[in-house]
């Protein structure tokens, strides 16, 4: 396996990540409950029994309870807070009686989110702050002036971003005084744009492929940490319920299966180590509540797909060959 760029700045931090949305029940505003903070213990002890100590939350995360419910956890346990590492993000508002929804990068508003984050995280900083996704009204000044405040007072240590292009980065990172650490992106087997882009460079067939050119390609150059949020594919490949799904998904599932098999492991592991085989040394982030999904993805540091496993993986989930 290659480096983990994200250790740099986090010594030791895990290949993969564990993905925090599935914390605290559902997207509502009911109380948390003992089962969901057993939940949460289950899911904090699965993962770093699997070797996984970096956690990835959001403040808006089913509204809030799962910052909340992760913070009861550490509260009945401090001292895992030293055996981990903790990001979360910031910049989508939802909308409300007054206002739309609206993605927001105001230093006000970036720094009630931080506040509120470390009051329910029950910790006195983040690892990495991520800007959730891209603010068309974004000022990078103010955003550098407010990530230098937040990283002075000791409250953030590192700076990322989410969703966004090689320009939006270039452009935000040319303001800043830190390094922006890590892009997380939608990146998986069977969300492979990221890797359509690169293939049908100069070909027709291309023209509608939602990505960035070029996005994974600048990370690797500057070094920040690709990290993919749905990575697991929604369990499609892994047991997923497939009545439904097209022909290339089903195909690709019993491949897994198949895989699964001649390298002794998970589907889960075979579905991340196709993400793992890549040379940008991506950092998947496992979004499961499921303690047994946790332990069996886990296994995928160990597996290395050899590069036939992982283009025939790749042609299956695309439905066609290669142009």
């Amino acid at each position: 396996m290659l480096h983990t760029p994200l250790a740099k700045y986090l010594p030791n931090v895990s290949k993969l990540v564990f993905g925090c949305m599935g914390l605290g029940g559902a997207w509502n505003k009911d109380a948390i409950t003992s089962a969901h903070l057993q939940q949460t213990h289950s899911c904090i002890d699965a993962a770093i029994e699997g070797g996984i100590n970096f956690f990835d939350h959001a403040d808006i995360y089913t509204l809030g309870k799962a910052e909340h419910v992760f913070g009861k956890a550490l509260a009945e346990r401090p001292e895992l807070r030293e055996q981990m590492y903790i990001q979360s993000k910031c910049g989508i508002r939802f909308a409300d009686e007054k206002n739309p929804q609206r993605y927001d990068f105001s230093a006000d508003w970036i720094e009630r989110s931080v506040e509120g984050s470390l009051k329910r995280l029950n910790t006195d900083y983040l690892d990495v702050l991520m800007l959730h996704r891209p603010d068309p009204l974004m000022e990078v000044e103010e955003v550098a002036q407010i990530f230098s405040c937040l990283k002075e007072s000791g409250k953030v240590r590192h700076f990322a971003v989410s969703n966004m292009s090689q320009h939006q980065i270039r452009f935000l990172q040319r303001a800043l005084d830190m390094p922006i650490v890590a892009n997380q992106i939608e990146a998986s087997l069977q969300k492979h744009q990221w890797v359509d882009e690169g293939i049908y460079v100069g070909n027709a067939d291309g023209k509608d492929i939602n990505f960035t050119p070029g996005c994974v390609e600048y990370c690797r150059e500057h070094d920040i940490q690709i990290q993919s949020w749905g990575s697991l594919c929604q369990g499609l490949y892994s047991g997923g319920d497939l009545s439904k799904a097209p022909q290339a998904d089903v195909n690709t599932s019993i491949l897994v299966s198949k895989l699964a098999v001649l390298y002794g492991t998970s589907a889960e592991a075979i579905v991340l180590a196709w993400l793992l085989r890549h040379p940008a040394s991506i950092q998947p982030i496992i979004g499961t509540t499921n303690v047994d999904r946790i332990k069996a993805s886990s296994d995928a540091i160990n597996i290395n797909l050899s590069r036939e496993h992982w283009y025939e993986l790749y042609i299956s989930a695309k439905g066609c060959a290669l142009p």
